[in-house]
């Protein structure tokens, strides 16, 4: 287990490194520092003197990948490369356009988004795969056939529909509870109740079909057919052998949720005022802070590829023919 741990770690490093390079050279080469200046000063009526001036500002007036100026390791360290892309590896993140330490962000922000993220993950995982095992259970029949319809129609409709509509029925109508905002503390309760709820329902529709996909096709399996054939109640059978079975596709899915807990919900945190990680890519976006951007693309590669790391894992949990030597 140890050896593949490691094994894996190191697949990850090639990753990493390919994804930092291809960041590199959409930031640098593609969109060069001159154009970034153009685009936050005004493509209008810009002078060569205010781009190198803004270039000088943030570290973008020393050549790209070798500096030919300087002496002995400088000539790589003191380049763009180095400073705004190796450092990442080292999670130093410096600062954005604005003058603000990333990192320092980074630390604050992750904690509203965990506090959105984590309730929607957890709660939505017991409701989605409780009602997915209900429909497999009453396969074949009026419940099944209505609550496919359902789900159907609900993942037909847009996100954005029941942001905008919970916002208005629950909020402005009924007044239950603030339409946006956040603060820390016991008192952020009532402004995540409803994006956790919209998130349950926006992402209801989808999940549980996917999830009665997969256990109606565990259920066609020939250890199934035995274990009934050997007598067993048909609630042993589905959360003895069915929902174990079925845990190995549903933790792929699962697992693929690591990033957004901790990069937060770009639409949701936007629309609701919430001040996590998802809005603040969405500001850096919005604002052309190339920094930011680039630090938050670095720091989702790294998450999905821990997540999916911890997903092979916890393959050995639910199913014991797994073994990695």
């Amino acid at each position: 287990m140890l050896a593949y741990i490691v094994r894996r770690c190191l697949y990850a490093v090639p990753i990493l490194i390919g994804v930092n390079l291809i960041t590199f050279a959409l930031f640098f080469v593609v969109n060069t520092p001159e154009d970034m200046a153009r685009m936050q000063l005004g493509a209008k009526r810009v002078t060569p003197d205010a781009i190198e001036k803004w270039k000088a500002e943030r570290g973008y007036d020393r050549p790209l990948l070798w500096n030919g100026a300087r002496a002995g390791a400088a000539r790589l360290t003191d380049t763009i490369f180095f400073e705004k892309s190796v450092r990442l590896f080292a999670f130093d993140f410096g600062n954005a356009d604005d003058g603000r330490s990333i990192g320092h962000e980074i630390r604050t922000r992750m904690w509203p988004s965990l506090a959105l993220a984590i309730p929607s993950f957890l709660v939505g995982l017991a409701v989605y795969v409780s009602c997915a095992l209900v429909l497999a259970f009453f396969r074949a029949t009026y419940l099944d056939f209505w609550g496919v319809v359902l789900c159907v129609a609900m993942m037909s409709v847009s996100a954005l529909f029941y942001i905008i509509g919970g916002q208005f029925l629950v909020s402005k109508l009924w007044g239950l509870v603030p339409i946006s905002g956040y603060q820390p503390g016991p008192d952020a309760v009532k402004f995540l109740v409803l994006p956790v709820l919209i998130a349950l329902v926006a992402g209801f529709g989808a999940e549980v079909r996917l999830f009665r996909t997969f256990f109606l096709e565990e259920m066609g399996k020939d250890y199934v057919r035995t274990a009934r054939a050997k007598g067993l109640a048909e609630t042993a059978v589905l959360f003895g052998h069915v929902l174990k079975n079925g845990a190995i596709p549903i933790l792929t899915g699962v697992v693929a949720a690591i990033p957004k807990l901790f990069l937060g919900s770009l639409v949701a945190e936007s629309f609701f005022g919430i001040p996590g990680l998802g809005s603040y890519t969405i500001d850096a976006i919005q604002a052309q802070d190339f920094a930011v951007v680039r630090s938050m693309v670095f720091l989702g590669s790294v998450l999905t590829i821990l997540g999916y790391l911890l997903a092979d894992l916890s393959y050995t949990l639910v199913d014991p023919r797994v073994r990695f030597e």
